[in-house]
């Protein structure tokens, strides 16, 4: 019973101090990483789409539904 006891205590004590932080101004740069930025992803991704339309010489085809034969 004492085992279990002292296990638990260092459980919550573990669960305890593994949270929240105060990140200091010069840390965030690391936070602020490009790779988080979902604006950043999705501009990537228009602008290759752009490219491969480009190079196609077409446009869609993207997961748009219909193919202009009006048979939707």
């Amino acid at each position: 019973m004492k085992y279990l006891s002292l296990l638990l205590f260092a459980i919550g004590l573990v669960g305890s101090t593994s949270g929240c932080v105060a990140v200091k101004s010069y840390e965030r740069e690391h936070l602020a990483d490009r790779i988080m930025d979902f604006e950043a992803v999705a501009a990537e991704v228009a602008m290759d789409r752009h490219f491969l339309e480009t190079r196609e010489g077409s446009s869609g085809g993207q997961g748009g539904a219909g193919g202009g034969c009006a048979c939707n």
